[in-house]
This record gives structure tokens, sequence and C-alpha cells, in this order.
């Protein structure tokens, strides 16, 4: 394998333009193979924007590159699942975007196409590769808020006009673009719900607000909350017998410094931590390099069919309006 995991882009859409072009151009272990797009055009404007060498009018041609080692996925959720099977037939290595399907049985069938075929599969959740992820969980493991007992986390924005976030047949709909955000952040903390409930507002067959709980052994629960017809917001607090920590940018802090918020039970002064900032994108981008070369992933690709199951609870809940066991689905 060359020095440097050799990456095509499946698709010019705007994260893929904003976000992970970017990350793999800055990374020290990738580098910019190939752009496909069903506009041929649009590939080869990329293709010049970001000095990217071989730009396609189709992903098949792109998937056909030998010079290609890898290929990371932003199209519509309804299309990973297909793209990713043929990724993997064609022996490349695949970083999706979240959600990794529609539903946990597409997730599923996806993880087990890539592990036929050989090949690493990893779902594109950059926040948690950000230091004050991992500053978190060095806090809870330490005991900063005691027995845990709350998780409460939000994630929201304004959709504006056409978007592929608002077509049903597309997997469109706030629980899958931001609430797995919330989900997986959830699930981080307190492991695997057991029972989901969960209320909605629909937009021609497209969940535009939700709000959900999720019960967990112990006593423990999660609030979560998404939109797409919302204001901007996004938050998260961890709440423990014996005290609380709060994220208030939790899962786009940018390149700003990152800062977690802890209060203790025994006393009312708030203590503020501070991380450095950095891009969660380019870490994501080496640590997939560093599993392609064999080291164990943080996250196995197993664990997004997990988020998966309970967004499919929660989704169902909102259905019909009673609770969902998350563990007979």
């Amino acid at each position: 394998m060359p020095d440097r995991l050799r990456w095509g882009i499946l698709g010019a859409a705007s994260i893929a333009i904003r976000r992970l072009i970017p990350a793999i151009a800055r990374s020290q272990t990738g580098a910019l193979a190939a752009i496909a797009s069903r506009d041929e055009k649009k590939a080869a404007q990329f293709s010049r924007q970001f000095g990217i060498p071989r730009a396609y009018g189709s992903y098949e041609a792109l998937l056909d590159d030998p010079g290609v080692d890898a290929v990371y996925i932003p199209l519509p959720n309804s299309l990973h699942r297909p793209w990713t099977e043929r990724a993997a037939a064609a022996r490349k290595h695949v970083l999706c975007e979240k959600p990794l399907g529609v539903n946990a049985a597409e997730a599923a069938a996806m993880v087990a196409s890539c592990e036929e075929a050989g090949v690493v599969l990893q779902e594109a959740f950059m926040y948690r590769f950000h230091p004050q992820i991992e500053r978190l969980q060095q806090l809870l493991r330490e005991g900063a808020a005691g027995p845990l007992w709350l998780v409460r986390a939000a994630f929201s924005f304004g959709v504006m006009g056409p978007n592929v976030r608002l077509e049903a047949e597309l997997g469109g709909g706030g629980l899958l673009d931001v609430g797995c955000y919330c989900v997986n952040i959830s699930r981080l903390v307190l492991g695997e719900p057991n029972t989901a409930f969960a209320s909605a507002v629909y937009e021609r067959g497209v969940d535009v607000r939700l709000a959900g709980a999720l019960c967990f052994a112990e006593e423990r629960m999660a609030l979560v909350d998404c939109g797409l017809r919302t204001p901007y917001r996004q938050e998260c607090e961890i709440v423990g017998a014996d005290g609380s920590i709060t994220l208030p940018r939790p899962f786009q802090p940018e390149e700003d410094p990152a800062v977690l918020l802890v209060r203790r039970r025994r006393g009312e002064q708030e203590e503020r931590i501070e991380v450095p900032g950095t891009n969660q994108y380019v870490r994501m981008i080496d640590h997939f390099a560093a599993i392609v070369r064999g080291a164990p992933p943080r996250y196995p690709a197993q664990d997004a069919v997990a988020t998966m199951r309970v967004l499919d609870a929660l989704a169902r809940s909102a259905r019909v309006r009673e609770p969902v066991d998350v563990t007979s689905r």
C-alpha cells in the first residue's frame, strides 16, 4: 500500500466540499486521488479547485480506478447501502456519512458486505474524534459526576427551500440527519437503551421536529430532541448523582477551543475545562487510515448498527405514539 491512503470522493455533496476534502488534504495519512459526480462538469470543477488528479462523470468509473484505495460516501441516506456495497465489491475501503443506512437492517447488511470483502467500513461520526469527547470520557471514568442518571442532548437547525433532507424517498428527516448525534452520544455515555418513546411533527412524510426519551437499565434516561424546522441548537448535558458535565458545542465545536463545564455537588463553583481547538475531521481521517493499516477501530462498524436500532425504535414510537422495545428490534 502507498505511504498515504489514496481517497476517492463519491459525490460532490456540500459536506464533502466543505469538510472532508480539505480534511484529507490536511491529514498526515491521506491523499486525494479522484472525485466523481453524476455531473461531469461539477466533478471537473472541484478537481481543479482542490487539485484532485482525476475527475469522473460516474461513480462506477471511480470505483474502477485502481489508484483509489478508499472512498468517502456523502450521498443521500438512501444511497449509502448500494454504493457502500458496490465499493466493497470493488475492494475499496469505505468511510460513509452518518447515519450508516436508513434502518438497522440496511446497516447490518452493509457491515456484512464489507466484512465479506475484507475492507474497512466506518461511519463518519466526526465529533467522537474531538479531544473534548476524550476529555469527557476521562471525566466520567474518574467519577466527576458520580453515578450517571441522565443525558440531555439536542441538535437542530433550520432548512430552507428544496433540500434532500426533506425528501422521504431519500431517507430524509431530522432524526436521521441530526438526531443520530443525540442518540449516539447518549449510547456513548449510558450504553444501550431498553425502551424508546418519541413524538414528532411531520411535513410530507418527513420528521422535521422530534423529541424522545430513551430508558436504560438502573433507572437511567436520555432525553433527545432534534429538528430541521427549528433554530440552530446543539448541546449536551450529562447529569449524575454527584454533579453534571455540560458540553455547549458537543458536535460542531469547529476549530475553536472547546469547553466542558463541570459542576460538583459539594460546590457551587462551576469548573471550566478548555480543550485546545483541532480539526475533528482530520483526526477521523487519520484514524481511518490507521485501521486500514491494521490498528483496532475505536468504534467498530457494528456500533453504527446499534445506533440505527435505537433510531428505528424512536421513529416507530413517533408513528405509533407508544413506547417501543429497543432490544427486540
